[in-house]
């Protein structure tokens, strides 16, 4: 499952499922307005996937929802996946379950991909408080690489709502093998294996994407890079790290 926490909707819109009008399945999910979560998921075009959109409506529920008092405000999409049931048979993917069991939303999925915006707002912590593994995608530069501290510091905080929290890596995107790129890309791995350096550990590299104008292409076609152009860098790459990550080969 795809749960697209950014109000641009970016993710809404590779999957051709972005509605710019309506209030988004993930506004309904953070302001706890929903009686079923198949009110909330839809179906992709790519079998075993589905999604929980977003737009532009999040980012109100984000604000109001700021101005509420309570804990339970961080917890709306722990308890949409761990108390949000269906049955095996609404499904059609029971694992295992007999055709009218209840099955939690968490237990439905092998994996939920939850894609962050580049800050901490409210939805983030919900994300942050329900979230096993952060990655981190980073382009190598100056910025990119001080704002990994920042990002360090938010998931130490965050683990006082989740204590199982950890920051897995980062992940290369954009890659270009110039000198600059070169050299920040290997002042990463190096720290990150320094046991002197404050850096130690902490950001190890899961995978490097190598920079592709195919992908600037297909932002206009809305397809998955492996099935716009499979032989691009990009394509080849993504599909290195996700099988080293997984451990499932394709």
């Amino acid at each position: 499952m795809l749960l697209d926490n950014d109000k641009q909707g970016n993710l809404s819109r590779a999957y051709k499922r972005y509605d710019a009008e309506a209030i988004a399945p993930v506004t309904r999910l953070l302001n706890g307005e929903w009686d079923s979560p198949r009110e909330l998921i839809q179906k992709t075009d790519y079998d075993g996937m589905d999604i929980i959109t977003a737009n532009m409506s999040l980012f109100g529920a984000a604000c109001r929802l700021m101005m509420e008092g309570g804990a339970e405000k961080t917890e709306r999409y722990k308890r949409f996946l761990l108390d949000g049931k269906e049955t095996g048979k609404e499904t059609g993917r029971g694992n295992g379950r007999e055709d009218g069991e209840e099955i939690p939303v968490y237990d439905k999925y092998d994996y939920c991909i939850i894609d962050n915006p580049p800050d901490i707002s409210i939805n983030v912590i919900n994300a942050l408080a329900v979230t096993d593994e952060v990655i981190v995608p980073v382009k190598i530069d100056e910025d990119s690489l001080e704002g990994l501290d920042i990002v360090a510091e938010q998931i130490e905080d965050a683990k006082a709502f989740n204590p199982a929290l950890i920051l897995r890596g980062v992940l290369v995107t954009s890659y270009q093998n110039t000198d600059g790129e070169s050299a920040g890309l290997e002042w990463l791995k190096r720290e990150n294996g320094n046991k002197e350096s404050i850096h130690y550990g902490k950001y190890p590299v899961l995978g490097v994407i190598r920079y592709s104008k195919k992908v600037a292409e297909n932002s206009f076609l809305r397809k998955p890079i492996y099935e716009y152009s499979p032989c691009c860098g990009a394509a080849q790459d993504y599909k290195k790290f996700v099988t080293a990550y997984t451990g499932k080969g394709r």
